[in-house]
């Protein structure tokens, strides 16, 4: 008898199978972190567009809250001057309403304004919508895609 180099079928349909089993327990908790960052990235988003608007407020008294996403991003260098259609107060990102699996809108008036953010993909980007007032607190508002801050959760510590 020959002696027997390499590895025989069943060595290798073991090997492949062990590894299979690894990738079928490794990739739901990927995915869950993945959501779980998307949903960090979209409180802090919320967080960024409040102070946003606070500060448009009080560079911009005459006008009030700014009146979508778009009038507080804008391209500013320092040749360009920030205005109320263009305040450079986002990132280019965030202004465009989609960011990190979740999609934005902020609505301003002259005394009070409303931002929210709802996933993407419901349970793929993201599990719970989130929004925020004039109060500037973040509130989580469940599984329900939103468009208003009625009917909340307490807001988030």
């Amino acid at each position: 008898m020959r002696k027997q180099k390499g590895f025989s079928l069943i060595e290798l349909l073991i090997v492949v199978a062990i590894i299979l089993i690894i990738a079928a327990i490794a990739i739901p908790n990927l995915l869950r972190a993945r959501i779980a960052a998307n949903e960090s990235s979209a409180v802090a988003s919320i967080r960024t567009v409040n102070t946003a608007m606070i500060s448009y407020n009080s560079a911009y008294p005459t006008v009030g809250f700014a009146a979508n996403l778009a009038a507080l991003g804008g391209t500013c260098t320092g040749t360009v001057t920030p205005t109320s259609g263009s305040a450079c107060l986002i990132d280019t990102q965030l202004q465009s309403g989609t960011k990190s699996g979740y999609t934005f809108v902020a609505t301003g008036l002259t005394g009070s304004y409303l931002v929210y953010g709802n996933p993407v993909t419901l349970n793929s980007t993201g599990v719970n919508s989130f929004c925020s007032i004039q109060d500037a607190v973040v509130r989580k508002t469940g599984q329900v895609a939103v468009s208003t801050c009625a009917g909340t959760e307490p807001p988030l510590q």
